[in-house]
């Protein structure tokens, strides 16, 4: 079995989403010996945005090799998660979104005939089969029957792109409000924490 762990936070350390991605990680392990498990940190080794020169290089078009390098470390991270049983994504909210970096990912994982294709009713997910575990982080409060829920465009939009991708196996381990003082913080990665000891049953 294989798990891909990717996090995306700029805050190293003191990141709250890492922390709670390496606890989710490290239960999955204590759970399934043996468990392979690849790392991608897209704020260490960030993959570039997609732009013209990548959808140009995808049908064939010449490449510098600085793009050369850059498409190799796009299709490197799409094997890995394809090959990946458990996907583990560490995503925190950064202006009511996900930050830009694990957006960027997601496009060089989004691709027409390895990803998702197109049918004749639409489009049609190929990652069916997939557990996605994300591990999302906020400063503030945004769950549903809160009265900022309508600027949630984190959670709402890794459903709807994972989704898209056939994937329909999603948790997410959630701990908000850490920007409220260091008993909300405390207080929401307990909770979290709580909801890992029970993930990988």
């Amino acid at each position: 079995m294989k798990l891909l762990h990717v996090d995306s936070s700029i805050l190293g350390p003191g990141s709250v989403s890492r922390d709670l991605s390496s606890n989710i990680v490290a239960t999955f392990q204590s759970r399934h010996p043996g468990l392979a498990v690849t790392r991608l940190d897209l704020a260490a080794t960030p993959i570039g945005h997609l732009t013209a020169a990548h959808l140009a290089a995808a049908q064939g078009a010449p490449v510098d090799e600085a793009l050369k390098a850059d498409v190799a470390m796009g299709n490197a991270a799409l094997e890995e998660f394809l090959a990946a049983d458990i996907v583990v994504v560490g995503a925190p909210m950064y202006n009511f979104g996900v930050p830009s970096q694990l957006k960027a990912w997601i496009d060089r994982i989004s691709i027409a005939g390895k990803t998702f294709r197109y049918g004749e009713n639409g489009p049609i997910g190929l990652c069916g089969g997939k557990k996605l575990v994300i591990a999302s982080s906020r400063g503030g409060v945004y769950r549903a029957g809160s009265p900022t829920a309508g600027f949630d465009h984190q959670e709402t939009y890794l459903k709807a792109a994972f989704g898209f991708l056939g994937i329909t196996d999603i948790t997410f381990i959630r701990a908000e409000g850490v920007a409220m003082g260091e008993e909300a913080r405390s207080g929401a990665l307990e909770s979290a924490k709580k909801e890992t000891a029970a993930l990988a049953a």
